[in-house]
């Protein structure tokens, strides 16, 4: 929610809620409640959960889903007017006769619950299953178009995933091919002896660029999957050992080779520094790297804890600036039109993809103070 601060106040003021927390979940959920008790139904039946649903759009701006169970009654679930966010639905026959149901961030997690995808839940749409097994929907936002977030098929979703009817891998296949051909324009074929992707989310388009290139592929680090994602940890001393941790570099695919590392993104540029380092330690001649994305600027609003602008590597330096920095070789970062016509070419129905952290252009309403204050809040 980009309006917390505004709705927490209504509901303590207006509302007589109390909010205990400063989790914009808390609000959300208080928000919707409060619509829907509000109503004063005895019985309420799936229009009212729809109306409920429709103010709740209204007074919240940003990005939601909401997965809920409305107690005696069903599940509820939602997806706001842009879509920014993946929401999906899945199925499978039970003992009875009738259907079980199943909502989900990704599609990946039907297949492993024994589930089938069914589909998409649309901007803008919510889905009352009742306790019975009967299934409701309708739109509840007006406007609604399909902005899914660009940085889920680079890197948050799992490859396994499709969403929006674009699949993850072959997004990240396309990405792979139109980087190296980047890679092809920027750095000397001579300067490339083999590709190494850095796991995880970079296999995908890193395995494809070698292809491109037809170049060696080589898996050159071993992975801690024990460790979480070090991008949206807070603070520096906690990132450098987290990535000393999560990484562990197979000497006998460095030593003496001139390297191309492929990453997903470079955000703050602390991680790559490192990984670069640990290159060259384990013998490389030469170390250059490329990144499946194109150069992260701005902050995101959109439910993902990122850096600070001012801790976005790209937003203060130069490409130059930056490959200093990591103390590569070679920097190739891929373009921003490629990156959203890897996606958009696989699903033409998309109206347009989420992009803000690249260009800095937000689909909802987000004001100077708010970033100002998110500013404040993550710095």
């Amino acid at each position: 929610l980009s309006n917390t601060v505004e709705l927490a106040e209504e509901l303590f003021h207006s509302d007589l809620r109390h909010i205990s927390t400063d989790s914009d979940s808390e609000v959300l959920l208080n928000i919707l409640a409060h619509e829907i008790s509000r109503r004063g139904e005895n019985e309420p039946s799936p229009d009212t959960f729809f109306d409920a649903v429709e103010s709740t759009f209204k007074r919240c701006e940003g990005s939601i889903n909401v997965v809920s169970i409305i107690t005696d009654y069903g599940l509820l679930a939602f997806r706001d007017k842009l879509g920014i966010r993946p929401l999906s639905i899945g199925s499978r026959n039970n003992k009875g006769g009738g259907k079980d149901y199943m909502v989900s961030s990704e599609s990946c997690a039907f297949a492993s619950s024994s589930y089938e995808f069914e589909r998409d839940v649309k901007p803008g749409e919510a889905i009352f299953i009742s306790f019975d097994g009967e299934i409701y929907s309708r739109i509840c936002a007006e406007d609604a178009s399909l902005n899914p977030c660009l940085f889920e098929y680079v890197y948050f979703a799992r490859p396994d995933s499709i969403i929006d009817g674009v699949s993850v891998y072959q997004a990240r296949q396309l990405m792979g091919e139109k980087l190296a051909e980047k890679i092809r324009q920027e750095i000397p074929d001579e300067d490339i002896e083999v590709i190494i992707p850095i796991p995880e989310s970079s296999i995908t388009s890193g395995t494809k660029v070698a292809r491109t290139l037809n170049k060696d592929l080589a898996y050159g680090f071993v992975k801690n999957r024990y460790v979480g994602r070090t991008f949206i940890m807070p603070e520096q001393n906690l990132r450098k050992e987290s990535v000393r941790r999560k990484l562990n570099p197979i000497s006998d695919e460095f030593k003496d080779k001139k390297v191309l590392l492929v990453d997903d993104s470079i955000v703050r540029g602390t991680t790559m520094k490192q990984i670069v380092s640990m290159c060259y330690k384990a013998g490389a001649s030469k170390v250059s790297v490329a990144s499946a994305a194109a150069e992260v600027k701005y902050p995101n609003v959109y439910g993902i804890d990122m850096a600070a602008k001012k801790d976005l590597i790209a937003s203060s330096m130069t490409k130059d600036e930056i490959k200093e920095f990591l103390g590569c070789d070679h920097l190739v970062y891929q373009s921003l039109e490629d990156m959203v016509q890897s996606v958009m070419e696989l699903n033409p129905d998309i109206d347009d993809v989420e992009k803000s952290i690249f260009d800095g252009k937000y689909p909802t309403n987000i004001s100077t103070e708010y970033l100002e204050n998110l500013e404040k809040i993550r710095g």
